[in-house]
């Protein structure tokens, strides 16, 4: 009788051993499906399943400046930052 109980006790350990297994893989399978972001070249970003524009075209240059070009109809918003930190921002109309 003894070594039934022994097969019945390693057959239980497998069992629960595997469901650990598949609930760790469950678990980074959906943790990584979330980290993605959406393309750089893509002008909208997905959140909360829905399309939500960018703020607009930004160049990042070597040295830590940026200049930013956003467009509201006929309005275009121009967004720039120097290497010093000097930040200004100026709108046109046409």
């Amino acid at each position: 009788m003894m070594p039934v109980s022994k097969r019945a006790l390693m057959a239980a350990v497998a069992l629960i051993g595997a469901g650990f297994a598949g609930a760790a893989y469950a678990q980074a399978a959906g943790g990584s499906a979330q980290a993605q972001s959406t393309p750089k070249n893509w002008n909208y970003e997905i959140r909360d399943g829905k399309r939500v524009p960018k703020g607009g075209n930004r160049i990042v240059n070597s040295d830590g400046s940026w200049r930013e070009e956003s467009r509201q109809g006929s309005c275009v918003t121009v967004k720039e930052k120097t290497a010093s930190g000097e930040y200004k921002e100026s709108r046109r109309c046409d």
